[in-house]
């Protein structure tokens, strides 16, 4: 589609967005950058667009407040599943809680527990490049993308294989109700998902403390040697809810977005499948180019102005990450998928003290799921079908049917996406 003119760009209500822009929002961030960065809502919010604004705002934690219980009091009602646990996990807190948490999830992030996943990530993803083999089309969402981090993340908390099922669903109900505006049944499959979730957590956990696991490796026995110390044990459920959430979100995504982008730029996909050490840079760029994570949010706790416009105390911020990943003034071509971009300072991980704290396991997830699928299946193609989630927030397929060889009836399903896929 056109670039949205400029009297468009300023009627833009993020709460109500167009059916295009759910398609496709890379013309209306280019629009946002051009004609309004500060783009002023209908309910007194802001959404920030450019780059240098969202950089200052993940810097300053004393201006941009990480803290939605103002904001989702109202959107939930403070005494919903969903209020608890999204005003009790790491990502939508301050210091000193923010500080505290985060401590305790590094350590168990740590290089020791993520390199020693290596072997077995390499194990699971060959394991279903084996399942997909012969079959005449694949879903490379339910089939790949999105059963890899389910298992990398059951193997942290070293989950039973068979309790693993419901986590994805249950997932992508809590990160569905973030969504700026919610019909009634995507609150209730929310609150429905916490309180099944945080069920299903408690009894490992107490399952866990019986027998507790090697914490160099085990993240859940790590987390409990935290409790009662530096967690309690609302913020240590609370927070198990929010690393496999976040860790599923951003690596489904970033491998099926991945594989569909190849698709619209085959000269890239050329170049990785020719210099296979360009996967280093290529994660990064793919995570630019299509960010999982395509808003994130602040609160004002003062008065600030922001590229010249006067912002009140108590107002919340849209930053818009998938216009920032595609500022001009920063990435060159920013429409163009370019494997090889150095430097690519993206903010797909946020920035300042609530960078990502997953964000190297995503980053090794991505690297080894994209290159050895690429390697087993080089000349997939894409089907007929490819259906997006639908989501403002996140960005991501909810269905991308392939044939894994050429000479499987495939059909080219990325026709004109090459900025929209």
């Amino acid at each position: 589609m056109t670039t949205p003119s400029k009297p468009d760009i300023l009627a833009f209500d993020l709460t109500r967005p167009p059916a295009e822009f759910i398609a496709d929002p890379f013309p209306f961030y280019a629009a946002m950058l051009e004609h309004a960065p500060v783009l002023a809502q209908p309910d007194g919010s802001y959404i920030l667009s450019r780059y240098e604004d969202l950089d200052a705002v993940y810097r300053d934690t004393e201006r941009f407040s990480s803290d939605k219980k103002s904001t989702f009091g109202p959107k939930y009602g403070t005494d919903s599943a969903l209020f608890e646990h999204h005003t009790t996990s790491l990502v939508f807190n301050d210091p000193p809680l923010h500080t505290r948490v985060r401590k305790v999830m590094v350590g168990a992030l740590n290089a020791r527990a993520i390199g020693a996943m290596e072997p077995g990530l390499v194990t699971t993803i060959d394991h279903l490049l084996d399942e997909m083999a012969g079959k005449d089309a694949v879903d490379l969402i339910t089939d790949f993308a999105s059963r890899i981090p389910i298992q990398i993340i059951g193997n942290l908390f070293d989950m039973p294989m068979e309790e693993r099922g419901p986590l994805r669903d249950w997932s992508l109900a809590i990160l569905g109700a973030l969504e700026p505006s919610l019909t009634a049944e995507q609150e209730q499959r929310g609150n429905d998902a916490v309180r099944d979730f945080k069920a299903y957590l408690k009894d490992l956990v107490a399952r866990r403390r019986a027998k507790m696991g090697n914490p160099e490796t085990d993240v859940l026995t790590r987390l409990i040697l935290a409790e009662g110390d530096e967690l309690s044990e609302l913020e240590l459920l609370q927070n198990c809810i929010f690393i496999l959430n976040a860790g599923h979100e951003t690596t489904t995504n970033l491998i099926g977005n991945a594989l569909a982008a190849l698709q619209a730029f085959p000269d890239q996909k050329q170049s990785l499948l020719d210099n296979p050490d360009l996967i280093h840079t290529a994660v990064d760029e793919f995570l630019r180019f299509l960010s999982p994570n395509q808003f994130g949010n602040r609160l004002t706790t003062c008065a600030v102005e922001i590229g010249g416009t006067a912002v009140p105390a108590g107002t919340n911020l849209h930053l818009c990450i998938g216009a920032a990943n595609r500022d001009p003034a920063v990435f060159a071509n920013p429409h163009r998928l370019d494997l090889a971009r150095k430097p690519n300072r993206h903010l797909a991980f946020a920035g300042g003290p609530h960078l990502c704290v997953g964000f190297q396991l995503a980053r090794l997830e991505g690297r080894i799921a994209i290159s050895r699928f690429l390697k087993r299946y080089p000349d997939y193609r894409l089907l007929d079908g490819a259906r997006l989630e639908g989501r403002i927030r996140f960005r991501g397929y909810a269905a991308l049917p392939a044939a894994l060889s050429t000479t499987a009836g495939s059909a080219d399903a990325m026709s004109g996406t090459g900025t929209a896929a």
